[in-house]
């Protein structure tokens, strides 16, 4: 047996992430995940705002939400995560989650309902990083 350290991303780590996703799918229930983004652009095609994120079973997993800063305070993320849950809520979903460091949005997703799970305190040094869940 041998130990070796890597410090790169490599076919190695896609191949642990693959084994332990079967292993994961052979121990839990069904459970489809589908994506779910939402994008806004100008009439160009340049990208200004969106949402990414994915269903999965009975959740809602929220990975980004950005506006362009010159674009933000004018409701563009509330529309996206409005139409998020909205979405979600057709795929049978009942619950969202989210995390989001104290620089970021906080605020913005508690006012639209999200309340807090738990919070890692100095992440990565000297910030926090909030997880937030919801129930659609």
């Amino acid at each position: 047996m041998h130990f070796r350290l890597e410090n790169k991303a490599s076919q190695k780590a896609q191949e642990i992430g693959d084994l332990i996703r079967a292993y994961n799918r052979s121990k839990r229930e069904e459970a489809e995940s589908e994506p779910l983004n939402l994008y806004v652009e100008d009439e160009k095609g340049n990208l200004l705002a969106g949402l990414v994120a994915e269903t999965f079973g009975n959740w809602l997993e929220i990975e980004y939400l950005f506006v362009k800063e010159e674009l933000r305070e004018q409701g563009i993320g509330s529309k996206l995560l409005q139409q998020a849950e909205r979405e979600a809520k057709n795929r049978n979903c009942r619950f969202a989650f989210v995390n989001t460091y104290q620089f970021q949005a906080p605020d913005f997703y508690q006012r639209h309902g999200y309340k807090e799970v738990f919070t890692l305190q100095d992440y990565p040094y000297t910030g926090q990083r909030y997880y937030y869940q919801k129930d659609l």
